[in-house]
């Protein structure tokens, strides 16, 4: 465990393991531990790099609204510190929302990238600009504050965290000790960094669908690992749209919910092993 000041933050990383570097990097609102079903399957193959961005898990306050670009560049100092610079290039691997971020250092870090797998990425197909994004993001702030004041993260932080990932997996609890989910999810540096994460969801979308209009991925290796719990196709079929569109493969996990880590760990270890 370590932490590297990125623009003034302490960021939280874990690194295991030993081999070609990978870089596992959570969706919205989730933590380095989320990874901890993986990491022991991984680790006899790959160096493993978690990291925990800003307000999450045990990094510090965020201090800046979150862009697609300022994530890909965190991605970037964060291989640094873990050791894998500029002539070590990395495996990302990318879980719902950080599928986008991922994908936006393999664009605009080529030689820094050995394949990109995307874990139940997001996907916005025609992603359109917010409308008022300042008077949105105010608004975002002042609820966080409200929030905070009225001591919601203590009260009832923990209990959504296990609430949510109850609704993410195909079956089961939360697997992560609760005094380490109590330290995460009991903050109002949480709940700004996931209220801000949220709030510009759609902003980051409208950057990925810019850069890749401006910069291709050539011949990368992708992979995207679509969860399939059963019923309705249609969130396979925009995950399968996905992997074309990237010149990739699909793999599909299932029964498996969105929080495929959790579910079907080991379908996540092959999907990077194979990309």
């Amino acid at each position: 465990m370590t932490f590297v000041r990125i623009l003034g933050v302490p960021n939280h990383i874990r690194v295991d393991g030993t081999g070609p570097v990978c870089v596992l990097s959570a969706g919205l609102g989730m933590a380095w531990f989320d990874w901890d079903p993986v990491v022991p399957l991984l680790a006899p193959h790959r160096t493993v790099v978690r990291f925990d961005r800003p307000g999450l898990g045990l990094s510090g306050h965020a201090r800046a609204w979150p862009t697609l670009t300022g994530e890909a560049e965190r991605i970037a100092r964060v291989l640094d510190a873990a050791g894998a610079g500029a002539g070590v290039p990395a495996t990302l691997v990318g879980h719902s929302l950080a599928g986008f971020h991922c994908e936006a250092f393999a664009r605009l870090f080529p030689e820094r990238t050995a394949g990109l797998v995307l874990v139940d990425s997001s996907v916005e197909e025609a992603p359109r600009p917010r409308r008022a994004p300042e008077f949105a993001d105010a608004c975002t702030r002042a609820c966080g504050t409200l929030l905070s004041t009225a001591g919601v993260p203590r009260a009832l932080g923990p209990f959504l965290r296990r609430t949510a990932v109850r609704a993410g997996r195909h079956t089961g609890g939360d697997p992560a000790p609760y005094d380490l989910v109590r330290r995460a999810y009991s903050t109002s540096r949480f709940l700004h960094a996931v209220l801000a994460e949220n709030g510009r969801y759609r902003d980051q979308a409208v950057e990925l669908a810019s850069l890749r209009g401006r910069v291709p991925l050539d011949t990368l290796p992708v992979t995207v690992l679509a969860a399939y719990e059963g019923g309705s196709r249609h969130w396979l079929d925009r995950q399968r749209v996905l992997a074309e569109r990237l010149g990739g493969v699909l793999r599909v996990s299932a029964p498996a919910g969105h929080l495929v880590m959790l579910d079907r760990p080991q379908d996540v270890v092959d999907a990077i092993l194979g990309t």
